[in-house]
């Protein structure tokens, strides 16, 4: 993460702030009084359906609300209905195992961590002249309102660039604002980068924006394993993982630009998309589901740099060392200890999906 200020987008007119979050007594904290200089902005744009989400406290799912009856009903007897049978799993047809397979995959791809209920906007295109966009299993092209404008051909690459107030989307002019929706557990690619989620696609002064749509447990699958390797002992990992979605959630309750929360570069934290995901690192991010640095209820901008060295230049030495977390953990120490050795003073808050 470097210390230079990060680059803003200017406001476009369809941008409308949407404060659809709001957790009380909730602060986000610089590390110990480390801060870097940020713009004040309003929440991101508004996504098509929003993913409800808490912080250490809990996550407040409403219910619908109850309409009386105005006129008196007379309660009538249901009708008898035969019991369900069990599926044998024998008896599918190799088509039904195939789409049983798929959904069981798709379902795995999400899963039921509380991280996969926070969905991160991560800027993986900024002000770029023109981008390739690609989808190995086909995907739609839709409008801002969700209408399907077209169909992308499975495995075909497609440059876009602005033109005018539009964007030319291979052979196809569309609005300067488009999503590429693709299906259930499938990618999307990006320049020479494959991305889970969606990607909305921003024509704005004649630059091209790409934000990648994703949950904060596949987002930090790939952070984890391109900020450290894989190969390091658990708990150094585990404690890289907590880090990470801490710094991850101030910028999600304080995003740098009213189109994305923050960045993929490594200003931020590096986010490379699938390619360097790995077990041991996606292990890490599950043990740890929802953990974050904590101080007085607040969440810590958890600042972390590869060593020593550059934590003491960059941060004052409020920070925590990557190389030192992983020689902590060869010393045995768990990945609270050596979050407790860097950010002294805070613990480890974690967020809680209330399933009432």
């Amino acid at each position: 993460m470097k210390a230079d200020k990060p680059p803003s987008l200017s406001r476009s007119p369809w941008l409308k702030p949407a404060l659809w979050l709001s957790i009380p007594c909730l602060g986000v904290l610089a590390v110990l009084g480390v801060a870097f200089s940020r713009q004040q902005v309003q929440p991101a744009t508004q996504a098509p359906s929003p993913s409800p989400v808490a912080s250490s406290v809990q996550v407040l799912t409403p219910s619908p609300s109850a309409t009386p009856s105005k006129t008196p009903q007379v309660a009538k007897k249901p009708a008898a209905k035969p019991s369900p049978k069990p599926v044998d799993p024998t008896a599918l047809t190799a088509e039904q195992k195939a789409l049983n397979q798929k959904a069981k995959a798709a379902f795995g791809s999400v899963g039921s961590s509380v991280d996969a209920l926070i969905e991160m906007h991560v800027a993986i295109a900024e002000g770029q002249p023109s981008v390739t966009v690609g989808a190995p299993g086909g995907a739609r092209l839709l409008d801002r309102n969700g209408k399907q404008l077209h169909q992308l051909t499975p495995g075909s690459a497609y440059s876009a660039q602005p033109e005018g107030q539009a964007i030319r989307f291979g052979e196809w002019q569309v609005p300067e604002v488009v999503w590429l929706e693709i299906p259930s557990g499938s990618l999307f690619q990006l320049g020479d980068r494959t991305y889970r989620g969606r990607l909305l696609l921003v024509a704005t002064e004649g630059k091209l924006w790409g934000v990648n749509y994703i949950n904060m447990r596949q987002y930090l699958y790939s952070v984890v394993a391109s900020e450290v390797s894989p190969s390091w002992k658990m708990e150094a990992l585990k404690a890289q993982a907590v880090a990470a979605r801490s710094y991850a959630l101030t910028y999600y309750f304080k995003p740098v630009s009213p189109l994305f929360h923050m960045g993929a570069t490594e200003y931020y934290q590096v986010y490379s998309g699938t390619q360097r995901e790995a077990a041991t690192t996606s292990e890490a991010v599950d043990a740890t589901a929802g953990e974050f640095v904590s101080y007085r209820g607040g969440i810590v901008e958890s600042l972390y740099a590869a060593s020593d060295d550059i934590v003491a230049e960059a941060f004052q030495g409020k920070g925590m060392s990557q190389l030192g977390a992983l020689a902590l953990a060869e010393q045995g120490y768990s990945y609270k200890k050596i979050l407790s050795n860097y950010y002294p003073s805070t613990g480890v808050a974690r967020i809680e999906e209330d399933k009432d």
